[in-house]
């Protein structure tokens, strides 16, 4: 499918001549732009624009963190992550809440933004909002059919550490452990 109302859009230095979507599924699309590259040559450019999405790292009192051990095709391995998952026509804490509450059970009364970020910017769209959830309430974990969620609890430096080992390797875990652990400190 063709999308004509992009031509000759200029995007930074580059000129869209036309747009193409590739592929589409409900939580990410292929587009292919026929360009006017900054050197003057025509070439094409893909790009993978990602739903929006929003993640959570939960502290509680004792400083311990909460995050996922959990099976992703993708890579073909369990992963220690932090919880994330897709807006769906909710905002971005709404969505964290959510996600929270589903994949690990908990329920928090204290939510602070640490912003956007954004992964692989040079080939997808694909934006994660950040918070930190405090003043924690357990319950019972709500996980989809597909998610085989083992919920891992540790330490803030444990989880930093982690970090620094490539224990934690998942992109937006690592940022969002690594801004809690900077943060630490203004919390107590």
């Amino acid at each position: 499918m063709r999308d004509d109302s992009a031509v000759h859009k200029q995007n930074g230095k580059w000129q869209i001549k036309s747009t193409q979507k590739l592929f589409e599924n409900p939580f990410f699309a292929v587009f292919e732009d026929d360009v006017v590259k900054p050197t003057g040559d025509n070439g094409k450019y893909a790009i993978v624009r990602f739903k929006t999405g929003a993640s959570v790292l939960p502290i509680d009192d004792e400083e311990n963190v909460y995050i996922t051990r959990q099976f992703r095709y993708a890579i073909g391995r369990h992963d220690l992550e932090i919880v994330a998952g897709s807006v769906d026509g909710e905002s971005a804490l709404d969505a964290a809440k959510r996600e929270l509450k589903e994949e690990l059970g908990i329920e928090a009364a204290e939510w602070k933004d640490l912003g956007s970020v954004y992964s692989l910017t040079s080939i997808t769209q694909s934006c994660s909002r950040q918070f930190i959830a405090r003043k924690l309430t357990f319950t019972e974990q709500e996980t989809e059919g597909t998610e085989d969620i083992e919920p891992i609890k540790l330490t803030l430096e444990q989880a930093f550490e982690m970090v620094l080992n490539g224990e934690i390797t998942d992109g937006d875990s690592c940022i969002l452990i690594l801004k809690a652990r900077a943060l630490e400190e203004k919390w107590q």
